[in-house]
């Protein structure tokens, strides 16, 4: 099983959003798309806590996804399924043979930044296919606003991205609604994190 220090600091926080905007829906059983899931600690915490989800976590590269069966195996998860093969650039028809609408959750923790924009097109794209009416996407990680980057530590963040891959770099929160807008969705909620990250919730119209 791999490790994740920066998943193991932030898992309680963002699961307390998820669970904040999840539990009003908790007499019946959601299911949950999780992107890039990287180790699997964050989707093994979740299900611990919320029970009425049925999560499908999934990730582009072989040793997460094998990190993750781990994961499911040492817990004895019953509500977590077998991590997929997805590739958000891919057309969503592509996304690991989910149908539209089938979605009432997709969530993309710590992947933005960590991606083109071309990326970022593909998740708000899939996103809009795949989510119900009223489901919702759900993104954490660090973001500029209006172009700008504040406070000091998230400009530096931004050049150690931009120097691991030029395409790399911190989303902007507008260029993000206009995404989610094109893609029949609108910005709900900015909730603020510790550390200047942020979980921005998304609502499929």
């Amino acid at each position: 099983m791999l490790v994740s220090p920066q998943a193991e600091r932030n898992w309680e926080g963002v699961c307390s959003v998820l669970e904040d905007v999840l539990e009003p829906q908790s007499h019946r059983q959601l299911f949950a798309l999780e992107l890039g899931s990287g180790t699997g600690q964050h989707v093994i915490r979740f299900a611990q806590k919320m029970p009425f989800v049925t999560w499908q976590p999934s990730d582009i590269k072989e040793e997460s996804r094998e990190s993750i069966k781990a994961y499911i195996a040492a817990t004895y998860a019953k509500t977590v399924l077998q991590p997929v093969h997805l590739d958000v650039n891919e057309p969503w028809e592509k996304w690991a043979g989910l149908s539209r609408s089938s979605c009432d959750v997709v969530i993309a923790i710590n992947l933005l930044q960590y991606s083109s924009f071309q990326t970022a097109q593909g998740v708000f794209n899939g996103a809009g296919q795949i989510l119900k009416q009223n489901g919702l996407l759900i993104t954490y990680g660090v973001y500029a606003i209006n172009g700008t980057i504040t406070p000091s530590c998230n400009e530096h963040l931004d050049a150690e991205l931009r120097k691991m891959n030029p395409e790399w770099g911190l989303p902007d929160i507008d260029v993000l609604r206009q995404l989610a807008y094109g893609n029949g969705m609108r910005m709900e909620r900015i909730v603020e994190m510790e550390d200047y990250y942020k979980c921005l919730i998304f609502r499929k119209l």
